[in-house]
């Protein structure tokens, strides 16, 4: 017969990557999330968004260009249009030439113009680690 007075708890903390992960989903969802609390964080959401931007703006050129080539190799192969379709693929070469370029094009200018803002966060965020 069992024991109806017997009483069982069990307890499991978080682990410290579970932890991590909630606060992260539970800062998303603060008020004031928007707003980096701490110069690390502004650090690296810059960092982010320079390097994102130009690989956005990249990618979105690069595959552009590959979409407007692969419509004239298409009008060549598939529709017999052959002055039409060189035309059409020779258009989409420089978009898909230029895509490389210009992300490194973009990464310069997002340098120069959050550079100095980075670097005096850095430097702040280490003068506060040496302390």
């Amino acid at each position: 017969m069992e024991d109806k007075n017997k009483f069982e708890l069990t307890y499991k903390a978080p682990s410290e990557k579970e932890r991590k992960t909630i606060e992260s989903i539970k800062g998303q969802y603060e008020v004031n999330s928007a707003v980096p609390k701490s110069a690390y964080e502004r650090i690296v959401k810059l960092d982010k968004k320079i390097k994102n931007t130009a690989t956005i703006v990249a990618l979105a050129f690069g595959i552009v260009g590959a979409l407007i080539f692969g419509t004239g190799l298409a009008m060549v192969l598939e529709w017999g249009l052959i002055y039409w379709g060189i035309l059409v693929a020779t258009l989409g070469v420089p978009f898909i030439a230029l895509a490389k370029p210009m992300h490194s094009i973009l990464i310069k200018c997002g340098k120069k113009k959050h550079g100095a803002t980075i670097i005096k966060l850095s430097e702040e965020f280490l003068e506060e680690g040496k302390k």
